[in-house]
């Protein structure tokens, strides 16, 4: 029997899997090849933050190379924090050290871990960046895991695609998760945590905290890696995000009659 154009791959018929995220891809070509190397291992949701180049692509149809349903899928974003959203887990590949505080795993652990917040009915995300310079640190910083792939440490570079395919199938040969447990709450979405960020900027902008445009880079990207770690919950950031409105409205002035009392002198 002839497999029709829908059937392909089982697209339809693919269990949840995590959603992946090209950020500022330079060459269409690598964004087929990532699109059939995602197939090819069970992953339909692709993402592009900013392309470099523009769509509909040619280059990136033949690249996919019968693929290219997830390529009619796939939506286009401006930002990356567009991108991430309605996630509530995110893993962000990094060839490099960057300084910063974050846990760093190999493609099985974050396999292990992504299948077992999926099947709690978490969203995951794995971040990869652009092919000349990998994800800088205001990507980074989003991530609440980096992951490393362990290659030749004299010539480390890997294609993009190569990337994507060896998280896929890292993520393809994972066993089924145990059973949820129930006994933990998940993570706030990224989107809510970026307006919570948000919001608690804009009022220390408001109090004149930064007091230098330099000090207000540095100390922004401090506050946004220290929140990110603190893996919330959506009820603590509606929770924070009340303090912060409530901080800003300033002391309460105690009624008239309350002062009066208490500056009568004692008998």
């Amino acid at each position: 029997m002839k497999r029709t154009k829908e059937a392909r791959g089982g697209i339809d018929q693919l269990p949840p899997a995590p959603v992946v995220i090209l950020v500022r891809p330079q060459l269409a070509e690598n964004v087929g090849s990532a699109a059939r190397a995602m197939l090819n291992f069970g992953l339909t949701d692709l993402r592009l933050v900013a392309p470099d180049f523009g769509w509909p692509n040619a280059k990136a149809v033949a690249a996919a190379s019968g693929a290219a349903e997830i390529l009619n899928r796939m939506t286009i974003l401006p930002t990356t924090q567009d991108a991430i959203a309605d996630l509530h887990h995110l893993y962000a590949t990094s060839a490099r050290g960057r300084e910063l505080q974050k846990e760093t795993v190999d493609p099985v652990t974050m396999a292990t871990a992504a299948r077992q917040q999926l099947s709690e009915g978490r969203k995951v995300g794995m971040l990869f960046g652009p092919e000349r310079t990998g994800l800088d640190n205001e990507d980074l910083i989003l991530a609440d895991r980096l992951v490393k792939i362990a290659v030749n440490p004299l010539f480390p570079s890997l294609n993009l695609a190569q990337a994507v395919l060896l998280c896929g199938y890292e993520w393809h040969r994972q066993s089924a998760p145990s059973p949820a447990s129930g006994l933990t709450e998940a993570p706030a979405t990224k989107g809510e945590v970026a307006d919570l960020l948000a919001h608690l900027l804009a009022e220390l902008d408001a109090v004149g905290f930064f007091r230098a445009a330099d000090r207000r880079i540095s100390l922004s990207r401090t506050i946004k890696a220290m929140v990110e770690r603190m893996a919330l919950t959506s009820p603590e950031v509606q929770l924070l995000r009340g303090i912060v409105k409530e901080l800003r409205r300033g002391p309460l002035q105690r009624p008239a009659t309350a002062e009066k009392t208490a500056e009568l002198p004692e008998r």
